[in-house]
């Protein structure tokens, strides 16, 4: 764990679920805005909001 730069086993775990937690948000928000992005082309609506 040393050469992540954690002190312990146990703080590498917590960072790494936060992480993941941090991702999955991301990733959801991304999606979020590909399905709009899809559903104004599919409506005529292509150009993007400002």
């Amino acid at each position: 764990m040393a050469r992540m730069g954690h002190a312990s086993t146990r703080a590498a775990l917590i960072w790494q679920h936060t992480a993941q937690q941090r991702d999955r948000h991301i990733a959801d928000g991304l999606s979020e805005q590909i399905k709009k992005g899809r559903d104004r082309a599919r409506s005529g609506h292509g150009k993007p909001e400002d």
